[in-house]
């Protein structure tokens, strides 16, 4: 226990960090699905998706070791909460 935790458990990484990384995963997610978003909610899509992802990989057995690893982390799980979203509401919905 020597080692300090960060936001939502994740060593290392600080506030305005997971802000920052959060957005940016927020973002790409929602090009690479094709949903477009304001900056603020790419931010909780991302942030959202940093937990989940940092989850799955625990799950998976993956170290999530350094910043590009839990970028990649909070991207898959943006992708996952992006998806999940498309399917409980899809755009074109008909009567």
């Amino acid at each position: 226990m020597d080692q300090s935790l960060g936001v939502l458990g994740t060593p290392g990484m600080g506030f305005l960090a997971l802000i920052f990384v959060g957005g940016m995963a927020g973002w790409i997610a929602g090009m690479i699905t094709g949903r477009r978003h304001w900056i603020l909610t790419n931010i909780l899509i991302g942030v959202c998706g940093s937990w989940l992802g940092s989850q799955l990989a625990s799950i998976a057995g993956v170290r999530l070791a350094g910043k590009w690893s839990h970028f990649v982390a909070a991207l898959v799980g943006s992708i996952v909460i992006l998806f999940i979203w498309q399917t409980l509401h899809p755009r074109n919905r008909r009567p």
